[in-house]
């Protein structure tokens, strides 16, 4: 199996000012594609070769095999989690009871995401996850992991990774974290609890 960069249903400038299309062809075209391209060749003649990216992270050792997968794995989720125009401001639905559910209000989880998404320190992702249809949990994954590696569905995640935000922000990661929130496609990540 051929790993495959993600098509985006988007223009690379459709988040413009939230995220330019400038950090959009350093991320999405040099980043995740040198992901995509080192999992193609750390696959080849192992026992991971024809398995799903999903497989990958789930069994892999730690180590290049398994960090390259997890990119391209958060990644892909990462830049198919969004919409220029999305239909909703706030999760409905399941994932909205869900989320009262596990954290009292939606407010609650827009802070502790946050938190979580800006102290962890170094590089990694923030992650809201599922362990169940309505049991949800935060996480703070380094580097390239993902919470599927712990049996968790990961469901909307956060790269604080320099290169996902230092173009248009800088140092600001807080910043970046809070624009965000404006450009989640609520549908998308719903669709993924279920």
């Amino acid at each position: 199996m051929i790993h495959q960069l993600t098509t985006l249903p988007y223009a690379k400038d459709a988040f413009e000012p939230v995220i330019s299309r400038h950090t959009v062809d350093f991320h999405y075209g040099k980043h995740l594609q040198t992901y995509v391209n080192n999992l193609n060749n750390l696959v080849k003649g192992t026992e991971f070769d024809g398995k799903t990216v999903e497989q990958i992270v789930a069994s892999a050792p730690d180590g290049g095999l398994f960090n390259n997968a997890g990119q391209v794995l958060n990644h892909t989720l990462y830049f198919l989690q969004f919409a220029p125009q999305p239909k909703s401001a706030v999760p409905t639905g399941k994932l909205a009871e869900a989320i009262n559910g596990s954290f009292g209000s939606f407010e609650v989880l827009q802070k502790e995401l946050s938190d979580a998404a800006i102290t962890l320190f170094g590089s990694g992702w923030a992650w809201l996850s599922a362990y169940s249809s309505s049991k949800l949990v935060i996480t703070k994954e380094p580097n390239g992991s993902n919470p599927l590696r712990n049996g968790l569905k990961p469901l909307l995640g956060f790269d604080v990774w320099e290169h996902a935000y230092y173009l248009d922000y800088q140092n600001r990661r807080a910043d970046h974290i809070k624009e965000l929130w404006k450009i989640i496609d609520w549908e998308t990540v719903a669709s993924r609890l279920s």
